[in-house]
């Protein structure tokens, strides 16, 4: 019977040190592995934060004399004229403020998606779990900042009415991807339910 105890003492001591064998491969593997993951996580991080930075940087230079109105008409108006030769002065006018606006609330709703994108999957968790409303924090901030920067520029000018705008679409941008989010939730929920 101590000769049975014996041999089944020897598998086990085999298997111990196989395991520690394992586990130092694994821990030098490791370390390579993490030198990997630093890389992989750098652009991952510039993946998820690098649209984001662009986005601001164009619409920063959205906000130069570059896009003033005098500028943008001179692309509108003549488009106009050429699919609507009837069009009158006042029309055009109209359809130029218009789509002025609705750049607005175009550039800071891509601003708000762009943000919920970045900051629902960061790797920090309070970016994660806050999303919403650093976001919303972000976009409210960069309208009020841009319309001010905007009031230094020759041929433009700062309107809060145009802050409101930006922050509008800011914000539906953000209501329409918090809801996606919690359908494919939903969705997920319930494929893993029926699987």
């Amino acid at each position: 019977m101590g000769q049975e105890q014996g041999r089944e003492k020897i598998p086990a001591l085999a298997l111990k040190l196989y395991q520690n064998q394992v586990t130092r491969v694994m821990t030098t593997d490791g370390e390579g592995s993490q030198h990997e993951g630093r890389k992989q996580s750098g652009r991952q991080r510039l993946w998820r934060y690098g649209p984001l930075i662009l986005w601001l940087a164009f619409i920063f230079f959205a906000s130069t004399g570059a896009f003033a109105g005098e500028n943008t008409s001179r692309i509108i108006r003549p488009l106009l004229l050429w699919l609507f030769p009837e069009i009158s002065e006042e029309k055009i006018a109209l359809a130029h403020f218009l789509t002025r606006k609705l750049a607005h609330f175009l550039e800071y709703a891509l601003l708000g998606l762009l943000a919920a994108r970045a900051f629902s999957s960061s790797s920090q968790a309070t970016l994660r779990r806050h999303w919403f409303l650093i976001s919303l924090l972000l976009v409210i901030l960069y309208a009020l900042s841009d319309e001010y920067h905007q009031s230094f520029v020759q041929g433009r000018g700062a309107s809060i009415y145009d802050s409101l705008i930006d922050m509008s679409g800011g914000l539906t941008a953000l209501l329409l991807y918090t809801f996606w989010r919690r359908r494919a939730e939903r969705r997920r929920g319930a494929d893993s339910a029926r699987g």
